[in-house]
């Protein structure tokens, strides 16, 4: 009797090729981990390419692309066992301590971009190589239903004439008729995987456990090398030394540490497993410059935005989810979320290792919401979850510390380096400060006095000290606030500026304090954003329409700000109130008016 299939082979490995390998740097990072998995201590990526005749020109063309390495090799059945899909050595719970487990990688990663996979395995010499293969066409004709039986089989020369790698022990992976992959070149190869690679195995590169050689190479002259380099680390936290990060954080960390690094304990299959999350943001050196953004090393960051989540010492993903695609400033933080592979179920790891979804899907809830009733506090609602055994109570608690953390981290690189703008001009006599000090004076001969002006008498170092303690409780750095009440003092300037996360809904604060006024802005006011922030971050110069959007912002800002006021009025009873509300608004108009009123400051 004839036999049916419940899924035909040649179906099922056609639906496999679509299985979401995002590019071929990532599907080149599979066969890189079976390396690892295997003891591999030098790991080497081949590309090999040639000149070919493309609509009557001669193009250079990517014609294979080999991993190399010298890990344990393979027999006979463990060869045949890694062609298959869904099948590997690392299946079960005693082997899931490394970064292997789903026995689909070397199979499922190499036919989503080619047709045609071959592997060359030797133990004992390479004079003792046995090789088996994966033919789509075969497949698909029905030659082959099964994996082929090894044969002894020599390595192609070219792959001999440049690797390094040959040793004892080690395996040879070749992918032809390269179909899917879009990066045509050997060149593109590298260079697109390079940045990727250096990321996903930092660790390993960094303690010098593997290194990973890659090179690309001309078919018609294997003596010809297009390129040839190693892998660096590309730390997208910035605390290794000597990664990828251009000058001058290559050799030194291009940020610091955030707080100490937490550790969630998590019990899972009546086993614990530890979860630790790190928090880092940068140095005020790497943003002193401006537009710190648009330096090679501001570059370097924004491809490294997102939360790392490190498995087994290798990144399973650089998640974006954390992030704002449209706040530059994100650029300037690090989290890393490390976990073991014991909690794979929890973290929803795809089989082709390249996210935890059940944990991204946390990025974006909102706790209070998640709570639903207000009687309910987050650590009642934690409680709940627990005694329902509740599987997504430890990722909900970790992606609540993240959450309140990023917080608090985007506002202290929001204000970071305010107060270092602030003494930073061409010309501090051309100042808004130097205007209104201008101005404060004219009304302090007309008989207007301050609080601030009682304290001008103190002496000078009094002063600097009482403006750099107010600074420092406002949230300002030792040193910055150091640097700026010198300023202040040294310039004669009866203002100064703050900006800090203040608990009152009010835009700003103001406190008198060593003969000057401290004006604190208020970093969590919308108002910051839409008339401070949006004209003094980070942009692009060349980019006149961004320069507009930002100015039509700050105006439309102003203006919703005096329709606030306006409101504000509106809403006072007839009578006292509504004439004190009136008053002050005249009071201010007038001397906002002397203050704006001056021809040296351009207005």
């Amino acid at each position: 009797m004839k036999t049916y299939d419940i899924v035909p082979t040649n179906l099922a490995v056609k639906a496999m090729r679509d299985n979401g390998y995002k590019n071929a740097a990532y599907a080149i990072a599979e066969l890189i981990d079976n390396s690892i998995q295997a003891g591999a201590t030098q790991v080497e990526l081949l590309c090999a390419e040639k000149e070919v005749l493309v609509r009557h020109r001669q193009r250079t063309q990517i014609q294979n692309v080999a991993v190399l390495d010298n890990g344990c090799g393979m027999d006979a059945d463990v060869l045949r066992i890694a062609l298959q899909f869904g099948n590997g050595t690392h299946l079960g719970t005693n082997g899931q301590d490394g970064i292997g487990k789903f026995g689909m990688g070397l199979p499922s990663s190499s036919i989503s971009q080619c047709q045609k996979v071959e592997v060359w395995t030797w133990q004992n010499g390479v004079g003792n190589s046995i090789y088996s293969y994966l033919d789509l066409d075969e497949i698909a004709q029905g030659q082959i239903r099964e994996v082929p039986m090894p044969i002894s089989k020599q390595i192609p020369k070219m792959f001999l004439d440049v690797g390094h790698s040959f040793e004892k022990n080690g395996t040879l992976v070749v992918w032809s008729n390269l179909d899917r992959i879009m990066w045509k070149t050997a060149r593109a190869i590298i260079d697109n995987s390079e940045f990727l690679i250096g990321r996903m195995y930092r660790r390993f590169i960094a303690n010098d456990d593997v290194k990973i050689r890659m090179l690309a190479f001309s078919l018609d002259q294997t003596s010809m090398f297009e390129s040839e380099r190693f892998a660096r680390p590309n730390d997208p936290i910035y605390l290794m030394e000597d990664t990828s990060c251009p000058e001058p954080f290559s050799n030194i960390p291009m940020f610091t540490t955030w707080g100490e690094p937490t550790i969630f304990r998590i019990k899972h299959n009546d086993e614990e497993f530890d979860v630790t999350v790190k928090f880092t943001y940068a140095k005020e050196e790497a943003r002193a410059t401006r537009n710190a953004g648009s330096l090679p090393h501001g570059k370097h960051a924004k491809r490294n935005v997102g939360v790392s989540i490190m498995r087994a010492n290798r990144e399973l993903d650089l998640d974006p989810a954390w992030s704002n695609p449209s706040e530059p400033r994100d650029r300037w933080w690090g989290v890393e979320v490390d976990f073991p592979p014991g909690l794979d179920d929890i973290f929803g790891v795809t089989n082709n290792k390249q996210s935890a979804r059940y944990f991204s899907d946390l990025a974006k809830v909102d706790i209070d919401e998640f709570i639903g009733d207000e009687e309910i506090t987050l650590s009642g609602k934690f409680e709940e979850l627990e005694a329902d055994h509740d599987p997504r109570l430890p990722l909900l608690e970790i992606a609540n510390h993240i959450q309140k953390n990023l917080n608090s981290l985007r506002i202290t690189i929001k204000t970071q380096t305010s107060s270092k703008k602030r003494t930073r001009y061409d010309d501090p006599d051309s100042t808004p400060e130097a205007a209104a000090t201008k101005a404060t004076e004219k009304r302090k001969d007309e008989g207007y006095t301050g609080e601030s002006d009682e304290q001008e008498t103190l002496p000078e170092k009094q002063r600097v000290k009482d403006i750099q303690k107010t600074l420092e409780d406002e949230g300002i750095t030792k040193n910055d606030a150091a640097e700026l009440a010198a300023f202040t003092v040294g310039r004669n300037f009866k203002y100064t500026f703050a900006d800090a996360n203040i608990s009152s809904p009010a835009f700003f604060d103001v406190k008198a304090r060593g003969g000057s006024i401290i004006v604190t802005l208020n970093v969590n006011h919308p108002a910051y954003d839409q008339l401070v922030e949006v004209l003094e971050q980070e942009f692009d110069e060349t980019n006149p329409e961004e320069m507009r959007t930002r100015l039509v912002t700050a105006r439309d800002g102003l203006k919703l700000l005096l329709m606030a006021w306006a409101r504000y009025e509106d809403e006072q009873p007839d009578g006292p109130r509504r004439r004190v509300a009136q008053n002050a608004r005249w009071d201010w108009g007038r001397i906002a008016e002397q203050f704006l009123d001056d021809d040296d400051y351009g207005v």
